[in-house]
This record gives C-alpha cells, sequence and structure tokens, in this order.
C-alpha cells in the first residue's frame, strides 16, 4: 500500500514536474494577488495567448522560443495601451481584440511550418516532458520575478489600489505600470514549458481570487496565495498520475474546487455577519 502511494515520487519525470510546477507557483501567485486588486485578470489573459506568434517566429528564425514569446507578450501589452490611451474604445474590449488577433495569427503561422513540435504542447503545457533547460529556464525566471515583486511590493500595491495616490507621493508610475506588464511576460515565459499558454492565465487568476476571499489583509494574500498555488499543484500532480490525465488541466481543476469553497465560505460568514448585526 505504502509502495503504490509513493510510486509517483519515483519517477524522473513525476520529480521534474513536481519541482518545475513549485518553481512557477511563487511568482504566477505574488502576481495573480496584484492582478486581481488592480482589475488586470483579463491582461494576463491577453498576454497568454499573444505569445503564440511570438513562439512560432522564434522557431522560424531558429532563436530560443522564450525571446520571441517575451517579445510578442510585451508588444501585446504596449499595443493594447496604445490603443486604449488613443481611442474611445474601452481597455477590456482592446485587449480582446489584440489578444484573438495575434492568437488567430500565431496559428496561422503554426499550420504554415513544419515541425515536430506539437501544437498541444505549446497550448497545455507538457509538465511530463520537462527537461533539464526547461527546470534552469524556469526556476531563473521565477527567481527574478519574485525577488522583485517581493522588494517592490509596497510600492506595487499602492500602485495597485490608487495609482493617482502612488504618483503624488512621488512613486514612478510609468515604470511601475510596464514594469509589471513585463514580469506579467515573463512569468508566462516560464510557465510555457509546464502549463502552456491557454492554462497559465489559471495560474495568474486563481491564486489571488482564492486568496482574496480567505482574507481582508493584502499582506496576508500573498502567503495564502502561495500556499493554496504549492498545495493544489502537489495535489494535482500526484493524482494525474493515478487518473492518468495531464497533470496541468488537473492542477486548475483542483484550484477550480478550491475557489468555489472559498466562494461558499465567503458567502456563509457575510450572511453570518449581517444576521449579528
Amino acid at each position: 500500500m505504502t509502495e503504490t502511494l509513493l510510486q509517483p515520487f519515483q519517477f524522473a519525470f513525476m520529480q521534474n514536474a513536481f519541482i518545475i510546477f513549485m518553481m512557477i507557483a511563487v511568482p504566477t501567485s505574488l502576481l495573480s494577488c496584484y492582478l486581481v486588486l488592480k482589475g488586470w485578470s483579463l491582461m494576463g489573459d491577453a498576454i497568454s495567448h499573444a505569445v503564440l506568434p511570438g513562439v512560432v517566429l522564434a522557431f522560424i528564425l531558429n532563436i530560443p522560443l522564450i525571446v520571441g514569446a517575451f517579445a510578442a507578450g510585451m508588444f501585446c501589452a504596449l499595443a493594447t495601451g496604445f490603443l486604449s490611451d488613443n481611442s474611445r474604445v474601452k481597455q477590456d474590449t482592446v485587449m480582446g481584440i489584440v489578444f484573438s488577433g495575434m492568437f488567430g495569427f500565431g496559428i496561422v503561422m503554426y499550420t504554415k511550418i513544419t515541425t515536430d513540435m506539437h501544437l498541444d504542447h505549446i497550448l497545455f503545457g507538457n509538465m511530463l516532458g520537462v527537461g533539464a533547460g526547461d527546470l534552469w529556464t524556469a526556476g531563473l525566471i521565477s527567481l527574478f520575478v519574485a525577488i522583485v515583486i517581493l522588494a517592490k511590493k509596497r510600492d506595487l500595491m499602492l500602485h495597485a489600489f490608487d495609482p493617482v495616490q502612488a504618483q503624488a507621493v512621488g512613486l514612478r508610475v510609468g515604470l511601475l505600470h510596464y514594469g509589471l506588464l513585463a514580469l506579467i511576460s515573463l512569468t508566462i515565459v516560464a510557465t510555457l514549458s509546464a502549463v502552456g499558454i491557454i492554462l497559465s492565465i489559471g495560474l495568474l487568476i486563481a491564486p489571488g481570487a482564492i486568496a482574496f476571499l480567505l482574507t481582508q489583509k493584502f499582506s496576508n494574500m500573498l502567503p495564502i496565495a502561495v500556499g493554496v498555488t504549492m498545495a493544489s499543484g502537489v495535489l494535482g500532480v500526484y493524482a494525474s498520475f493515478f487518473l492518468d490525465s495531464a497533470p496541468a488541466p488537473t492542477i486548475i481543476l483542483i484550484m477550480t474546487i478550491i475557489f468555489i469553497a472559498a466562494f461558499v465560505r465567503a458567502g456563509i460568514l457575510t450572511r453570518r455577519s449581517s444576521a449579528k448585526s
């Protein structure tokens, strides 16, 4: 019985899956708190979809895929900002147009090239097929993003809550704005090999949303989000071995279940508070 329960930890590909998810759990969780508070959830979705043409172009030009992915993500973010600032169209509408257009462009380009790289691995990741290079890439990017966020967490928090006040106290709002966009793009690059383009958005929204429902203090949101993500990752990768399912969708499903439980809990607490008052 014990041998069966410990079986997933005996395979190298499972060990790599656990390791890479523990790496990307930290930056995605930290960023998700700021994205939820700032109302930028759709921005994360837009950038995650927009990296596809960058990945395909990088493959055609024979340069590292992460370079193309980061460039495409930043182009999407900058294009969205430019179009929303210079038109009467709202930002969420612009984001929908930009990311769907770039995603469609990437699909068209992908169908025109000959490669052994399977599209499913780009869209949904291949956590069980990551190698040493993927671990190094995810680890270094995750470490850099986490250090930047923790070093600037107070500035980013004020920028998320009240950009006008942030500017009034002398913070460089423009640098914080585009710096946050760059961190989102970098984090999505780190998650590509593990969870892919489509499912990465789940890691950039769900942890912050769950933490937001579980606490009213932002200082508590960050560790809660990281803890929930790591627990979901370990449980999801472990369960996928016995369910014979892909790890990434299993992890996202578990996080969705946790979100529903947190939502129900918050509703019950609100009703109790209303009844007492």
